[in-house]
């Protein structure tokens, strides 16, 4: 077969001839040969392959300069880095349906203190962060005031003064009166917060770049509970008895877990079950989850770094939390289980009781 017309090379590629000349002119999908009199591009047939494969990738969304870094490689590494661009725009559209589902829930929600049966509700909680039995030293910092709740786990050489930044960042929360329609700008304005004061803190030491944290909080509104998490510390909610896992871990691990790459039962044992793809620190991904949840009356919310979700069983769990009634006794217990465990990495637990407040 000879060479092709751009007309005919179009058709067989489905790229438009416009598209064609835009290739070529960035050195993406040169042409066979172009007449030197009438300036027609002419391709050959076995071009058709990579020119395929450009158009898959523009109907993926991927940028051209990407596509030509693609078109360079052999399969196999061209399939790899495919599929981490698409692990890529997943993130990004999970990032964005979670924004979407703050919105939606935040301007369709009707305050329940409006309706003249409603019961007012308020939340009674208790903190506990312990050193664990095998680390020298605390890099977990708990908190648990009226209207934030939070659990920062650090990590590196700076990670107990980068927790400590990231949760006190959060506390002016406690004591700021927050307008109704500003609640998303100000959890946004929290979260810049700590991510400046944890640049500083971990900027000042030999070792910045390994420095960091995670944070996961909820602030109080009065009958809703708004969250913020990044990184690998949890929440649980127990409701009616079940426990309910209402976070998502941000660790390389559980993404190779989403994309099917390994199962669950895998991910528990995987050497790089620790690595984190979100976290406050220098050169890390910050992008927070944000998330609104109702609160009802009997609601426990537990927050913990992975020092208690990685060693206690999640049946140990939902038992504690639902046979022991006060907060403070619950983390407590909770921490125990997790020495009893073998206390391997530093534990921090925030119970945080729903109820109806006395008049």
């Amino acid at each position: 077969m000879g060479l092709l017309t751009i007309g005919a090379f179009a058709k067989a590629s489905r790229l438009s001839p416009k598209a064609l000349r835009l290739y070529d002119e960035l050195g993406l999908l040169t042409p066979a040969r172009v007449d030197p009199v009438t300036g027609y591009r002419l391709y050959a047939p076995e071009q058709l392959d990579q020119a395929r494969l450009v158009a898959w990738l523009r109907r993926l969304g991927m940028p051209l300069a990407r596509i030509q870094q693609v078109c360079t490689l052999d399969a196999g590494p061209a399939a790899e880095e495919i599929r981490a661009f698409w692990a890529q725009v997943e993130a990004d559209t999970a990032a964005r349906r979670d924004l979407a589902t703050f919105l939606i829930d935040h301007l369709s929600w009707k305050d329940p203190a409006m309706s003249p049966i409603a019961k007012p509700l308020g939340i009674r909680y208790a903190a506990l962060s312990d050193t664990g039995l095998v680390r020298e030293s605390n890099q977990d910092t708990a908190y648990a005031g009226s209207r934030l709740l939070a659990v920062a786990d650090g990590y590196g050489s700076g990670g107990a003064p980068a927790s400590a930044a990231a949760v006190d960042a959060l506390k002016r929360l406690e004591t700021d009166s927050i307008p109704a329609g500003n609640l998303l700008n100000v959890l946004e304005d929290a979260i810049d917060q700590a991510k400046q004061a944890v640049h500083s803190v971990s900027g000042a030491g030999p070792s910045s770049e390994e420095a960091g944290t995670t944070l996961t909080a909820m602030l109080w509104t009065g009958s809703q509970l708004a969250l913020v998490h990044i990184g690998d510390s949890r929440v649980y909610l127990l409701r009616d008895g079940e426990l309910f896992q209402i976070t998502q871990d941000h660790t390389m691990v559980q993404s190779m877990v989403d994309e099917g790459r390994i199962s669950p039962e895998e991910a528990v044992s995987h050497p790089q079950r620790s690595l984190l793809i979100r976290a406050l620190g220098q050169g890390a991904d910050g992008t927070p989850d944000m998330r609104l949840h109702d609160a009802q009356r009997e609601d426990r919310y537990l927050l913990c770094s992975d020092g208690l979700s990685t060693v206690v069983p999640t049946e140990e769990i939902r038992r504690v939390l639902s046979d022991i009634s006060e907060p403070e006794q619950a983390v407590r217990e909770l921490v125990a289980l997790a020495n009893g465990s073998g206390g391997p990495d530093n534990v921090s637990c925030v119970v945080a009781d729903v109820m109806e407040l006395q008049q």
